[in-house]
C-alpha cells in the first residue's frame, strides 16, 4: 500500500502493515474519522485547518513504522524477552493506527461540555473490545487475542512498558506526528521539527522504576539527541501558545459550549424536540450514557448540522446562540494577569464582566465565559515520566538535567487566562474590568 502525504511524503505500508492496514482502514470506525476534524474549530481561526483524524491515524502509523525499523536497529541490548517481534511490532502498528478512534466531534471539546462524558480513550478502547465493532472483527482475523492487546498498548497496561510509551507519552508516535501536520495544515512553521534526526538519536537505557524494579526505556543517545529532542519540545510549547490555545479559538468553543449548555437546559425543561439532535446527544443532554452505535454515528458534520438546527428554535437564547457560531459572530476576548497568585482577579474580573451582561439583559453564564488554558510543555515529575539521556559510561541521566530549555519548561504550568464575551459588550465590559487589571501583580 502506497500513500502520499502532504506531511510525511510517500507513505509506504509492506508486508504484515500492508496486510494489516488494508483490513484495518476500511471498518466503519476507522472510516468515521474521515469526518471528525483534528483541529476542531481551528479552522475557524486558520483556514487551512480542515485536515481529519484519519489523516493523522496514517501518519501516526507511518511514524511508528519507521520507528520499529529504529528499534530493529537497537533492541540487540535488551533482553529476547523484552525486544520486539512481529507480533508485538503489528501490535504496536495497529495501536497506533487506532489510538485516535474514539475520539468525538469538535475535537476534545465535545468530551469536555457533556456531564460525565466518557473521554475518548475509553470509547477507543470499547470500540476495539467491543464483538459488535468492525474494528475488532478486523483484529480478531489476524489474532483472536489481539484486540485485548491493543487496548492493553492503548492504555498503557502491556507487558512492555517501553512499547506502551510509543502510543502515550511525553514523547510518542501521536505527538510526533501532529506537531508536524498541524503546523502544515494550519500554514504556520512553529511545530516543525527534525523528526528524521530525532528517531535515529533514540536508543534504549535501563532505570530503576518506581516500584524499585530495573527496566528498559526508550531514551535519546548521548548529547548529539538533545538538539532534536529540544525542538521537539519547543515545536510543541509554540504550537500550543499560537495555534492550540489561540484566543479566538478558544472563543468559538466557548460559544459551543453555551449552545451545548442550552441545548441541556431546554431538553430537561421540556418535552419538545430541540432542532434535529442526533441521538447520542439527546441522551447526554438527558444525563444517560449514550449506546456505542449512537456514538459512531457522530461527527463533525452530524454535529454542525444540528447546531444549525438550533437557528429556528423557539428558545430565543438558544437560536440566538446558533446563529452567532454559524456566522462565526465570535466572542471577543480580553486577556487576563497570568502570574500566580492573579487568580482572585480572575474572578472578580469575571463578576464585573457578568454584572454588566445582566444589566444588557443576557445570562451571564451563555454570554460571558471565563477561559483558563493551560499545558505543561515537559512533564518530568517522577521516575516513570518525562526521558532520558543515555551517554557512554554513564548512567542514564534525566533530559531536564542534561538540557537548559527543557530544565527551565519542565514541570512548568504555564497558563493563558482571558475573558471571552459576546461582542456588544466589549465596550462596557472593558470600562467595568479595567480597576481590576490595574491591580494586577
Amino acid at each position: 500500500m502506497i500513500l502520499r502525504d502532504p506531511v510525511h511524503g510517500l507513505v509506504a505500508f509492506e508486508g504484515d502493515e500492508e496486510r494489516l492496514a488494508l483490513a484495518l482502514l476500511d471498518t466503519r470506525e476507522v472510516q468515521r474519522l474521515r469526518r471528525v476534524r483534528q483541529l476542531g474549530l481551528t479552522s475557524l481561526v486558520f483556514p487551512g485547518a480542515e485536515h481529519s483524524r484519519f489523516a493523522h491515524a496514517v501518519g501516526a502509523a507511518h511514524v511508528m513504522s519507521r520507528l520499529q525499523q529504529r528499534i530493529a536497529l537497537v533492541m540487540h541490548e535488551l533482553p529476547i524477552e523484552q525486544r520486539l517481534d512481529a507480533e508485538r511490532a503489528r501490535d504496536a502498528f495497529a495501536a497506533a493506527l487506532l489510538h485516535d478512534l474514539g475520539h468525538g466531534p469538535f475535537s476534545h471539546l465535545f468530551e469536555e461540555v457533556v456531564p460525565d462524558a466518557r473521554p475518548h480513550e475509553d470509547w477507543t478502547v470499547t470500540m476495539i473490545l467491543d464483538p459488535s465493532t468492525e474494528v475488532h472483527a478486523a483484529l480478531r482475523s489476524v489474532d483472536r487475542e489481539m484486540p485485548s492487546r491493543v487496548a492493553d498498548l492503548i492504555t498503557g497496561r502491556h507487558e512492555l512498558p517501553w512499547l506502551a510509551s510509543t502510543i502515550s507519552s511525553v514523547l510518542d508516535v501521536d505527538r510526533c506526528d501532529y506537531l508536524l501536520r498541524d503546523s502544515h495544515m494550519t500554514g504556520v512553521r512553529y511545530g516543525i521539527y527534525d523528526l528524521d534526526w530525532l528517531l535515529r538519536a533514540l536508543t534504549f537505557g535501563e532505570i530503576t522504576s518506581a516500584e524499585g524494579e530495573r527496566r528498559a526505556v526508550l531514551a535519546i543517545e548521548g548529547r548529539k539527541g538533545l538538539p532534536p529532542i529540544e525542538g521537539f519540545f519547543l515545536a510543541r510549547h509554540f504550537m500550543y501558545q499560537q495555534v492550540y490555545h489561540h484566543k479566538a479559538t478558544r472563543a468559538a468553543e466557548s460559544l459551543v459550549r453555551a449552545i451545548l449548555k442550552r441545548i441541556r437546559t431546554v431538553v430537561r425543561e421540556g418535552s419538545r424536540a430541540v432542532g434535529s439532535l442526533p441521538v447520542a446527544l439527546r441522551r447526554a443532554a438527558l444525563g444517560d450514557a449514550p449506546a456505542l452505535g449512537d456514538y459512531l454515528e457522530l461527527d463533525d458534520a452530524v454535529l454542525s448540522t444540528a447546531l444549525a438546527s438550533c437557528e429556528k428554535d423557539e428558545d430565543a437564547t438558544l437560536a440566538d446562540l446558533a446563529r452567532r457560531f454559524r456566522n462565526r459572530v465570535l466572542p471577543k476576548t480580553v486577556p487576563l494577569p497570568d502570574q500566580p497568585g492573579d487568580e482572585p482577579l480572575w474572578n472578580e474580573a469575571h463578576a464585573r464582566a457578568s454584572e454588566v451582561a445582566s444589566r444588557r439583559g443576557l445570562d451571564p453564564e451563555l454570554y460571558v465565559w471565563l477561559d483558563v488554558a493551560d499545558d505543561v510543555p515537559y512533564r518530568d515529575e517522577g521516575p516513570d515520566e518525562g526521558l532520558w539521556v543515555v551517554l557512554r559510561h554513564h548512567a542514564p541521566q534525566r533530559l531536564g538535567d542534561l538540557s537548559f530549555a527543557l530544565e527551565k519548561l519542565r514541570n512548568q504550568r504555564i497558563v493563558r487566562a482571558r475573558l471571552c464575551f459576546a461582542p456588544e459588550l466589549r465596550d462596557d465590559i472593558v470600562a467595568a474590568i479595567e480597576p481590576v487589571l490595574a491591580r494586577a501583580s
